[in-house]
């Protein structure tokens, strides 16, 4: 249930985790589900973006000073088009769990 991308100034993990969960829930005044759907559907709010990714960050064992400070920085006044992405791909990763790694045949299946 993490996600991993480039933001800002370096790769981060990201994760929504069940603390980090009840404080966006708190935050966002909506349940998880709700917010979910409020994202995909593009009804979201500003700060549900922002929150997203910092509580994100958090769960994903970054400082919350830190994580506070890369928001400021790399999400507040930038286009929403560099930000709903991410701030999607970390719900997902809550939602339908981290991508699965991709199968390797076994030598055996591979020559078959």
């Amino acid at each position: 249930m993490k996600h991993t991308a480039f933001f800002g100034d370096a790769t981060y993990t990201f994760a929504l985790t069940d603390t980090t969960t009840t404080e966006l829930e708190r935050l966002t005044g909506v349940g998880v589900g709700a917010l979910y759907l409020r994202m995909v559907n593009s009804l979201f709010y500003v700060s549900d973006m922002t929150q997203i990714i910092r509580l994100g960050l958090i769960g994903g064992c970054v400082s919350p000073e830190k994580a506070h400070t890369l928001v400021e920085t790399y999400v507040n006044d930038r286009p929403f088009a560099e930000i709903v992405p991410l701030a999607l791909d970390i719900l997902d990763a809550r939602w339908n769990g981290s991508p699965a790694a991709p199968v390797q045949p076994l030598d055996n299946e591979a020559a078959a």
